[in-house]
């Protein structure tokens, strides 16, 4: 049976397309070779594609949480410099509607959409694409806010990151978005040459398991090489905000205060009361059913991904020692179970061959 084909490779085992050239990837970046024979264990297909759809849940949970206004307005108070102070309460009605959430591309010409409504021409954000591309990059959360004197707006981007990227460096993705919040806004917010019209824009990333607290305001700055000449535009249009957060819970501190209720939220050890209570208590957030709710599925499926990287580590461990020609009293012995677990992992993961 040819194999080659991953459509058919689709079709055959139950995957789409994607789980399937995913699973290939891995597959091919760890083979077991047996006398010149390619071995896939179905079962870490099968878990491999668990673990991709618990991480992928748990992402989309956290940026719901992030999403929240109430919790948009807390980052806003600590990064937009016109509400710095403001109780963040008071911040959440300059937030404009309801927030994108996982829908808006990054991509150059799927951002915006353009329509036909009563003969006029009506550009916004493109929003209708969750199912029809499939696998673009979007932005986690993306909004407008009005500033304080009722007219002019900035857009807001925020990111959420589980760990920092080894593929590439985090500051250059955000200076991509960051020129994209600007690119798109051609024929939106302003059109033809009027470039005054273009509005402030922030791309904040909140980045987790990070070696320590930190934050930084990356912007432009104008450093004169010759002459003094006083050029007119805008130096405030671009910034980059870069929010480290540690594995540690930061201390109730008004230095940490940002980082402490980020590090709450997006926490995989504490508890759904843990969390109500620090975000009640010490931020005065009202907990409503859908926060409780999503934090709640957020709690469930840390635990989940927790279990599962547990049993996997002990199931790597027992199948390569049964490699290694251990016998089922050995490894029991060892890894602390019966024979007949033992035995049971093994024959459950034992590959089969394609």
């Amino acid at each position: 049976m040819d194999f080659k084909n991953p459509i058919d490779l689709a079709r055959i085992s139950g995957y789409n397309i994607n789980e399937v050239i995913y699973l290939l990837g891995m597959a091919f970046a760890f083979p077991i070779i047996i006398e010149g024979g390619l071995w896939l264990m179905d079962t870490e297909i099968k878990n491999a594609v668990s673990a991709t759809d618990q991480d992928a849940q748990y992402d989309d949970k956290a940026k719901r949480l992030l999403g929240n206004k109430i919790i948009l307005a807390h980052i806003l108070v600590k990064t937009v410099d016109e509400f710095k102070g403001m109780n963040p309460k008071d911040v959440v009605s300059y937030i404009e509607g309801e927030p994108f959430i996982s829908v808006v591309p990054v991509e150059p010409g799927l951002t915006n959409a353009v329509k036909e409504k009563g003969g006029q021409r009506i550009a916004g954000l493109n929003t209708e694409n969750a199912e029809i591309n499939e696998g673009l990059i979007r932005y986690d959360i993306i909004f407008y806010v009005r500033m304080k004197d009722g007219i002019s707006q900035v857009i807001v981007n925020v990111e959420a990151q589980k760990d920092e990227p080894t593929g590439y460096h985090i500051l250059n993705r955000a200076v991509f978005y960051v020129s994209r919040l600007v690119s798109l806004q051609k024929e939106r917010d302003f059109v033809k040459t009027n470039y005054n019209d273009i509005r402030r824009v922030f791309s904040i990333w909140v980045c987790m398991g990070m070696d320590e607290n930190s934050m930084d305001y990356v912007h432009l700055t104008d450093e004169k090489l010759l002459g003094s000449y006083p050029w007119k535009g805008r130096l405030d249009l671009l910034n980059i905000v870069l929010i480290g957060i540690s594995n540690e819970l930061p201390k109730h501190d008004e230095k940490y205060e940002l980082h402490r209720l980020l590090s709450t939220i997006l926490s995989m050890e504490l508890s759904v009361d843990e969390k109500l209570g620090i975000i009640r208590t010490e931020y005065s957030i009202q907990v409503d059913d859908k926060l409780r709710k999503d934090m709640s599925a957020m709690c469930n499926l840390s635990q989940g991904i927790r279990e599962n990287a547990t049993d996997n580590a002990l199931a790597g461990v027992i199948m390569n020692m049964h490699r290694e020609g251990y016998t089922l009293e050995q490894i029991a012995r060892i890894v602390e179970k019966t024979t007949e677990e033992v035995d049971a992992i093994i024959k459950k993961r034992e590959p089969v061959l394609a």
